[in-house]
């Protein structure tokens, strides 16, 4: 089962993502606390992979539209704990062009800050 638990951190808000995001009602649940930490007007985003075991290309649209919305208001989401697997989907997608990605919450910290 999947699990998103939201956490505020110096600096920004932190989306813990466990378990699988594979275009149901896990990826609705994503798309609607991304809306929500967006119309908080929160520009800064930390989305820790660390217990995501997959995403897929529906769970990966709702992050790179997330990613858009925070751009246009001089945001930034950083992702973090990201998983071999999960990263060559990224690398795979080129993806690693339009996201940071940190190895940590407290490297995501600093390039938050950056």
């Amino acid at each position: 089962m999947s699990q998103i638990l939201i956490d505020e951190q110096i600096g920004g808000t932190v989306l813990h993502l466990k378990g699988q995001f594979v275009g149901g009602e896990e990826t609705d649940q994503l798309r609607d606390k991304l809306k929500e930490i967006s119309d908080s007007k929160q520009n800064k985003l930390i989305v820790d992979l660390d217990k995501t075991t997959y995403l897929n290309s529906t769970a990966l649209g709702v992050l790179i539209s997330a990613h858009a919305n925070f751009v246009k208001r001089d945001g930034k989401i950083v992702l973090c704990n990201v998983s071999k697997s999960i990263e060559n989907i990224f690398v795979i997608t080129k993806l690693t062009l339009v996201f940071a990605i940190a190895e940590n919450i407290e490297s995501a910290i600093k390039e938050l800050s950056k």
